[in-house]
């Protein structure tokens, strides 16, 4: 991006803080917490602490996990992808990838080596003790290597691998292809919309014959919407600084969060129409290709409709907002162990699966941030979280 010359002329041109992208960033770290406790009592085996569900409401969850799914995470690769471009021109690229790794990666490492173990102490026991009914034994460091994930943290792996990837196109296909000055932007138009909606579906659809909603690839909880992930990271990369996903409508606003709704009602038939089959998932069915049409309209719906009412409503930030913004990644890092220590908690109170849900989501919200706090300010904390 072309600057002008001069610290003050520089400092002119800073683009104003954008609280409600910063309040939206707290509200999907709120969707992340939900969605992890919601696994402790689904019927979807992908979770630290995990209770069998005995009563139908466990279904309910099952619906709730798919629908946020959808298009919680692409929201927020959207918005780390609208503030890399000005911090790549800041900074330059090496300093850039400095910055990346040390603010992404130790935070990373700190998963891995301190709050992972602590997790999966309850797996590890199980498996211990499995494995010494079979005349075996399993030592820590075996079982750590043979069921590694990066678990919640693989949103960090990923937005690392897209920040490395834009550095090496800015610095080789894209040289010297400035952006141009903030300027407001002309909102992306119904066709535009339209045509990124069914160009991700189809582009879904054709991966998801290689790798379905159920399965697993390199460690990643969720492959699957990978090229959703990509869309969207490379949406905000496109309109950053441009004022273009700023200038959206009230009435695109409403118009999103109608598509979104319907695409809702669009999945919940398909998946009652199943009765109980798995064609949705993907495989190159025609139940997977309507399934990735409701979940594009469903996560380009929403985003849109968030993005203007965030905008219109939550547009400033007192000391409560400053205060859960400037701690939500730290939230982010530390909710599984959180959650997983008031799983085990609440394991003898007997409750249908919602409303367990709904009571681990009541205490471990606040719990979040309590926590954050004193994590945050731990030397040298503040320079990563």
């Amino acid at each position: 991006m072309n600057r002008p010359s001069g610290t003050a002329a520089a400092r002119s041109t800073d683009r104003p803080r954008l609280y409600h992208l910063d309040n939206l960033r707290t509200a999907l770290t709120v969707l992340v917490v939900l969605h992890h406790a919601a696994l402790a009592y689904s019927n979807v085996p992908r979770w630290y602490y995990q209770e069998t569900t005995t009563d139908p409401s466990g279904t309910l969850l099952d619906l709730m996990l798919l629908l946020n799914q959808a298009f919680f995470m692409g929201a927020f690769f959207l918005i780390a992808g609208l503030f890399v471009p000005g911090s790549h021109d800041r900074k330059g690229g090496r300093r850039f990838l400095g910055e990346r790794l040390l603010r992404l990666g130790v935070p990373l490492l700190a998963w891995l080596l301190v709050l992972r173990p602590l997790v999966t102490v309850g797996d590890y026991t199980g498996a211990r003790e499995t494995a010494a009914s079979e005349g075996t034994a399993l030592p820590y460091w075996e079982y750590y290597l043979t069921s590694f994930t990066p678990g919640p943290m693989w949103f960090v792996e990923v937005l690392l691998v897209f920040s490395a990837l834009y550095v090496l196109w800015k610095h080789t296909v894209g040289r010297g292809t400035g952006r141009p000055a903030r300027a407001a932007g002309r909102a992306p138009g119904v066709v535009a919309v339209i045509g990124f909606v069914i160009g991700l579906a189809v582009v879904s659809h054709l991966w998801r014959i290689w790798v379905p909603m159920d399965a697993g690839f390199l460690g990643l909880p969720t492959p699957a919407y990978l090229p959703q992930y990509a869309a969207l990271f490379t949406v905000g990369l496109v309109t950053a600084g441009r004022g273009r996903l700023e200038g959206l409508s009230a009435r695109a606003g409403r118009a999103g969060f109608g598509v979104a709704a319907a695409a809702t009602a669009g999945i919940v038939v398909l998946i009652i129409g199943s009765a109980g089959g798995t064609e949705f998932l993907g495989g190159g069915t025609w139940q997977s290709l309507v399934m990735t049409v409701f979940e594009s309209a469903l996560a380009v719906g929403v985003i849109l409709g968030l993005l203007v009412l965030f905008r219109e409503r939550f547009n400033h930030r007192g000391r409560l907002r400053r205060f859960l913004s400037e701690h939500a990644f730290t939230v982010y890092l530390i909710h599984p162990v959180v959650l997983v220590a008031l799983g085990h908690a609440l394991s003898g109170v007997q409750a249908p699966a919602v409303v367990k849900f709904a009571l681990l989501a009541a205490l471990a919200l606040p719990l979040c941030w309590m926590l954050a706090f004193p994590v945050r300010a731990l030397p040298g904390a503040r320079k990563v979280l």
